[in-house]
């Protein structure tokens, strides 16, 4: 079965119980300050999750494009990867275990749908603790419908329990589905044996809220909340050793085949390295993110520019990442309207390839005078130089961009050797500030609807809307990031905007504060969004219903974010810089007092 007749039985098998299909939500989470991109099927419904009603009702499902980032440097093995598809379906207070895992277990083994034989499954459930007792419901549903006990594992909430994500928020216990992988016929448990199954799907029962005090409360509203890799089930579907073995990444594998005299079987992990990080650049640039040196632009750039080294490993001396590109953009277009984009795509690549050639020829500059130091220490006094320190090393790379395999490479050619250990060293020191300075960045759990962070995404409605007015209807959103304290915008527009200008989308938006107008909410078909005038991203909704926030007559906009009830709530929306963000894309700052 290919991955693309796996996407599709998923959603239909779900539309025939009662679920509505909703599209992917963008990379970019809409108004969720925590994280840089959207990391599974749930993040953009926790707004409904918490109580709040969604336009397609309580039963849902949808394929989500996901963005991990914690594990780059291990892509080109088996099994990681930077981008994947998160196959879920979610009940909002709806049906609960019972439902949930009679249909997990239906689709998995019905000869309709996927017909994996049963003895080649085996499922975990939560074991209990003094917070939530042993899951032997979920247990008992899966023996009746013909898991044998002895493939049923007990596992801790290490294991079996999902969230909060923060300190506080809705968690509770999950059931997952194993596939086996070992040698021979099936046997033993995950328990028993974990290294012959592999997890291919998790089912979620939100039924606790965990207080600030860390007690455990039961939920009013208990959802379910499911997620099936289909990388991963594609794999297990085709009967492959790994997912770079599927149609999923086959087709890209040999177009770079075709760009390169060294067989794949020579070195499968810069193919991989190349596959996947161009295929997750390609989804980031249809999202409108663009490469820089800040959040979701550096993550792009920084798989852009792996990608390329590997390239060059792999005897690739000419710009190629646009074809890569281009071919992905043909394989899953049809599954994703946005890659549609294809020229603003591969322009942004080919910028960012340009770049790359500037960056690496500063580099070699830089790495000249590191030469001449050299050679000034001996002639000096004699002192014979042989090794590159780690710091200088890392200053190449941190200051000039010029990736360490280049420096080692260079070194060689001049009989240098470089303090590779130094150099990580360096680099680890670096990545632990990094993470800290991220982790006080996207602090806390997913979404925060705190009555700041709700007023601040009400302002930036009506700073979209006053941006269209000031500059012009070419004006789009390509990204938000709001927290409590501020909100920050990015927007297409290719020029500096002067004072003036900014001057005029202040007193749009204060103007319309002051009128005290009220934000009505109502709920609509897309075509129906566009013909009342309302602005959004329509193209990966189709079909959909939407909910549509009218501030009239200030702003008309599809979102599902939370709102206030009035805009005279908001206080005085106040700019605090305007800069470019990357090419083409300029960023506000902005806070309300």
């Amino acid at each position: 079965m290919q991955a693309k007749e796996l996407r599709k039985k998923y959603l239909e098998f779900f539309k025939e119980k009662g679920h509505a299909i909703i599209s992917s939500a963008p990379l970019l989470p809409e108004n969720d300050p925590t994280v840089l991109f959207t990391t599974a099927g749930m993040h953009p419904l926790v707004p409904y999750l918490l109580g709040e009603p969604h336009p397609a009702g309580t039963r849902l499902t949808s394929c989500q494009k996901c963005i991990r980032t914690g594990d780059i440097d291990e892509v080109g093995d088996d099994s990681h990867l930077t981008f994947f598809e998160m196959l879920g379906n979610w009940s909002l207070g709806d049906y609960f275990k019972k439902e949930a895992i009679e249909f997990s277990f239906e689709f998995l083994t019905s000869e309709k749908w996927l017909n994996i034989p049963v003895n080649m499954l085996a499922v975990t459930v939560f074991e209990g603790d003094d917070d939530a007792p042993k899951d032997e419901e979920s247990a008992k549903i899966w023996k009746s419908l013909g898991i044998p006990e002895d493939r049923i594992s007990y596992l801790s909430k290490k294991d079996n329990w999902w969230g909060p994500a923060g300190q506080t928020g809705p968690c509770g216990p999950d059931s997952e589905m194993f596939y086996w992988v070992g040698e021979g016929e099936p046997h033993g448990n995950v328990q028993t044996n974990e290294d012959d199954w592999m997890e291919i799907w998790n089912d979620v029962f939100m039924q606790y809220n965990k207080t600030e005090s860390g007690t455990f409360e039961p939920l009013k509203q208990k959802n379910v909340d499911t997620g099936l890799g289909l990388d991963r089930v594609a794999t297990v579907l085709m009967g492959a050793k790994n997912v770079f073995e599927t149609d999923l990444f086959k087709p890209i594998i040999e177009k770079i085949s075709a760009l390169t005299n060294i067989a794949y079987s020579d070195n499968p992990t810069s193919y991989r390295i190349i596959a996947d990080h161009l295929r997750a650049a390609t989804f980031m640039a249809a999202d409108g993110v663009k490469p820089s040196n800040l959040d979701q632009g550096y993550v792009m750039r920084r798989l852009m520019r792996r990608a390329i080294r590997h390239g060059k490993t792999l005897g690739i001396e000419e710009n190629f990442t646009h074809i890569i590109a281009k071919k992905v953009i043909h394989l899953m277009a049809d599954s994703y309207p946005e890659l549609q984009h294809e020229e603003e795509i591969l322009k942004t690549f080919t910028l960012e390839e340009e770049q790359f050639s500037k960056t690496v020829h500063s580099g070699l500059r830089e790495f000249e005078k590191l030469l001449k130091g050299f050679e000034m220490a001996f002639k000096n006094a004699g002192k014979k130089i042989t090794e590159i320190s780690g710091k200088q090393a890392f200053k190449l790379y941190d200051t000039y961009g010029f990736p360490i395999e280049m420096t080692i490479e260079e070194a060689k050619k001049h009989n240098l050797t470089v303090d590779e250990k130094g150099f990580q060293e360096a680099f680890e020191e670096h990545q632990k500030l990094s993470r800290a300075g991220a982790e006080e960045k996207f602090k806390g759990g997913l979404q925060d609807n705190s009555e700041a962070t709700t007023r601040l995404h009400t302002a930036t409605h009506l700073l979209h809307a006053a941006l269209r007015k000031v500059l012009g209807d070419h004006v789009e959103q390509k990204g938000s990031n709001i927290t409590a304290e501020r909100l920050r915008f990015d927007f297409s527009h290719p020029d500096k905007i002067s004072p003036e200008q900014l001057s005029e989308v202040e007193k749009y938006v204060n103007e319309a504060i002051q009128s005290n107008a009220e934000v009505k909410m109502s709920t609509m078909s897309v075509e129906e969004a566009k013909k009342s005038g309302a602005i959004g991203l329509f193209e990966s909704k189709y079909g959909e219903t939407v909910k549509v926030y009218d501030m009239s007559p200030w702003s008309k906009e599809i979102c599902g974010g939370p709102h206030v009830k009035n805009l005279g709530e908001l206080g005085t929306f106040k700019i605090k810089k305007e800069q470019s963000s990357s090419a083409g894309i300029r960023r506000i700052k902005a806070v309300l007092i």
